[in-house]
C-alpha cells in the first residue's frame, strides 16, 4: 500500500503537468490578497494616464491568461471591475492598427512599434551598455525627445505586434 507521502507526490505531480497547481496558488494568492485588503482604505483617485496604463496592463494579463494577476491589478488599483473597450482605448492613445496588431494586445503592438523603430532602445542592448549618469540612452529618453519634437501627438501607428 501507498505512503501518504507517496500520494501527495504523485497528486502534486498530477497537478503540475496539467498546469494547475500553478493555477491554484495564484488563486490562493488572491483569495488571501483579497481577504485582507482593507475594503475600508480609501484609495486616491486614478488620473487619466494610470487608467489607460492599468487598461493596457490588464489587456497584457487577461491575454495570457494571467487572470488572478489582473484580478489583484483591479482590487488594489481600484479600477472597474469592466474593462475599457479597446477602440477606446486606441482613440485615446491615438493609435492606428493594421489587422494583425488586432490579434494581441495594444501593449504588445506599442512596444513593437518602439523597439522597431529604435531597435538600440530594447532592454538586452541597455544592459551592455555602461550606466552613466547623464547617459540615458533609454525608451524614456526617447519619449521625452518625441514629445519635445512633437511626434507624440502625432497617431502611432502599430503593425502586427508579437507575441
Amino acid at each position: 500500500m501507498a505512503s501518504s507521502e507517496d500520494l501527495k507526490e504523485v497528486l502534486k505531480e498530477s497537478l503540475e503537468n496539467r498546469g494547475v497547481l500553478g493555477q491554484i496558488k495564484a488563486r490562493i494568492r488572491a483569495e488571501v490578497f483579497n481577504a485582507l485588503d482593507d475594503q475600508s482604505e480609501h484609495k486616491p483617485p486614478l488620473s487619466n494616464e494610470n487608467v489607460l496604463i492599468n487598461e493596457l496592463i490588464r489587456e497584457y494579463l487577461e491575454y495570457n491568461k494571467y487572470r488572478y494577476a489582473s484580478s489583484v491589478l483591479v482590487a488594489e488599483s481600484g479600477m472597474p471591475k469592466v474593462a475599457l473597450e479597446r477602440e477606446f482605448l486606441r482613440n485615446e492613445l491615438n493609435v492606428v492598427e493594421d489587422a494583425p496588431a488586432k490579434t494581441v494586445p495594444l501593449l504588445y503592438s506599442i512596444v513593437s512599434h518602439y523597439v522597431n523603430r529604435h531597435p538600440r532602445s530594447t532592454a538586452a542592448s541597455q544592459a551592455q551598455a555602461p550606466h552613466r549618469e547623464g547617459n540615458r540612452g533609454t525608451f524614456q529618453q526617447q519619449m521625452e525627445e518625441q514629445l519635445d519634437d512633437g511626434e507624440a501627438h502625432t497617431a502611432l501607428t502599430v503593425r502586427g505586434g508579437k507575441r
